[in-house]
């Protein structure tokens, strides 16, 4: 009798298995931050120097430690659908293929990427521990029986009949949100998606007329409390929202990207009448915000930043260069990271402020005296168009300076930091579930050999896989949300989301393309923009080696 006889999950409750399992993953985490910590820690502190000479190991305790919650929210989203009667046929083949790879992949190896693999020994994790985690019955029974080719065959055949749902699976989410989904999918299934790839193509703006109909839906003050015209709702709806948008086109989710880092930094950081101007502005969709903090030869460094504000008398001058500043040129105001005080060195001498200025058009991008920039060429990530900027003796009136206090500005952006990273996390989701979409639709119609691709043993164990970390990431971004939503601190868990998902969106859009065959490959079929916006997800809000060594960090020293 094989190991997946004796131990048959047909037999067993699944969540009594991976809670097991669960509790292994978290003996061998333990081990790897003990091991980890004595490499890079001095009296209880991370060493900057120390951490930076073991990142391997400390980004690969980062990937862990992601795996660990990702597991631990495909439990909790059982458990929740089970209560609710909703945990079917599908859900549970998700659960148990994704326990069963995801096991695997800490037993053998976690890919932080396609070229860099983490292994528990380079985490300094004993054979014995390693051992003990190996030969777990129920990790063994997980893996040997949770993702047969009967299995993953037995998903794909669920998709294939799916009677048009929205995703592979319930998703877990309340009516509330999926009335809010089905609205954001009608939306962008027609005014979106049909023409998308035509506006990626010719390097399109996104038309008003869709930024004025997101504005009627209010994409633009989801989160803004109701007291200055928004919505006031959680992040967990920002997260629903921002999916649905982004699976017709991550250019068209991640306008509202603009609005939510604005709002938040307004409300987080800004003075009452700064509330009062701005956020109405901002929720109807009257004013559009661009953020612009990333300089030339900073990237990730903000505290390098060298872009000065000079104050005389009642007005600030702005000068300096910023670069890869996201749809300036229709922008309204500019959220500005600038050094007050050249004095004071690092994050100490920034400040933000609210720096209005005219919009412009492709004719003429910067109406303004003080002001210039030049289109920086992208391959994805298109519709809204990137740029780099000058200031020249910008001017901004010292009541805007945000919270009218100088040297705030780098402690502002951070407030900001894990809603911008759960709505990146929400929208590699939306990209991951369209290359999904893309994938499947081409297996099922395209005919070879005598029949479709699907019924491919290795097409569709790539759809079955996809769907599976899909709502693995689906499910870990939620969560994030719901912390925030809740007042917790959430910046590891949002971290950890926005790692995780940005490797699935990839890891979708290459193999729906490589469905795609050759045909994946032309310019014409919408895999292609699917790849190419895709990566830019590993490197915004926080490059995937920034954000593994930021959880590693605060894991460490939790």
């Amino acid at each position: 009798m094989s190991l997946a006889e004796d131990l048959s999950i047909k037999d067993t409750d699944i969540l009594t298995l991976a809670a097991d399992a669960l509790e292994a993953v978290n003996d061998v985490y333990d081990a790897a931050k003990q091991s980890v910590a004595a490499l890079t820690m001095e009296n209880g502190r991370v060493k900057g120097a120390l951490l930076e000479q073991h990142q391997h190991a400390a980004h690969g305790l980062a990937w862990l430690a992601t795996y660990r919650e990702a597991l631990r929210e495909l439990i909790a989203y059982a458990g929740r659908l089970q209560g609710e009667g909703l945990f079917g046929e599908t859900e549970a083949l998700i659960v148990e293929i994704g326990f069963a790879e995801y096991l695997a992949q800490i037993e053998g190896g976690i890919p932080m990427n396609q070229g860099e693999t983490v292994r528990l020994a380079a985490l300094g994790v004993s054979h014995k521990t390693a051992q003990a985690f190996a030969n777990n019955p129920s990790i063994r029974a997980l893996i040997a029986s949770g993702s047969t080719p009967e299995k993953r065959a037995s998903l794909v055949a669920a998709m294939m009949d799916d009677g048009g749902a929205a995703t592979v699976g319930a998703d877990g989410l309340d009516e509330t949100m999926e009335a809010f989904r089905s609205e954001m999918r009608r939306f962008a299934a027609d005014a979106v998606e049909p023409h998308a790839h035509e506006w990626h193509l010719a390097n399109d703006y996104i038309p008003m007329e869709i930024i004025d109909q997101m504005a009627e839906l209010g994409v633009f003050g989801l989160t803004i409390p109701e007291e200055y015209g928004g919505l006031g709702l959680g992040k967990e709806a920002m997260c629903v929202v921002s999916e649905e948008l982004s699976r017709a086109y991550i250019g068209v989710g991640s306008l509202g990207t603009r609005s939510e880092i604005a709002a938040e930094l307004i409300l987080c950081g800004g003075t009452d009448a700064q509330k009062e101007k701005w956020l109405p502005q901002i929720a109807s969709g009257e004013t559009l915000p661009t953020a612009v903090f990333t300089e030339p030869n900073t990237g990730s460094d903000l505290a390098s930043l060298k872009t000065r504000a000079t104050l005389d008398s009642d007005t600030y001058t702005i000068n300096g260069n910023k670069t890869w500043i996201t749809h300036p040129v229709r922008a309204d105001i500019m959220t500005v990271l600038a050094r007050t005080n050249p004095d004071e060195p690092g994050y100490k001498g920034l400040s933000m402020f609210i720096a209005e200025k005219p919009r412009g058009t492709d004719d003429d991008p910067f109406p303004h005296p003080n002001l210039s920039g030049g289109e920086i060429e992208v391959l994805g990530y298109r519709g809204m168009k990137e740029y780099e900027i000058a200031f020249d003796g910008f001017e901004v009136p010292a009541a805007n300076l945000l919270g009218e206090a100088e040297g705030n500005g780098f402690k502002q952006l951070m407030e900001t930091f894990e809603s911008a990273r759960i709505q990146t996390a929400a929208r590699a989701v939306g990209v991951a579930q369209s290359a999904l979409d893309l994938g499947l639709r081409y297996a099922k119609e395209r005919v070879q050999f005598g029949k479709a691709l699907i019924h491919f043993p290795r097409v569709a164990d790539k759809l079955a896989m996809m769907a599976v970390e899909t709502m693995i990431g689906r499910q870990l971004t939620y969560f994030s949300a719901r912390e925030k939503d809740e007042g917790r601190r959430c910046d590891v868990e949002a971290g950890m989301a926005k790692l995780l998902c940005a490797r699935i969106a990839w890891a979708n859009a290459d193999n729906a393309l490589q469905i795609h065959g050759g045909n994946g490959f032309a310019l014409e079929y919408a895999i292609s923009r699917v790849l190419c916006d895709a990566r830019i997800l590993n490197i915004f809000e926080g490059a995937a080696e920034i954000q593994a060594q930021v959880i590693a960090k605060r894991l460490l020293e939790a």
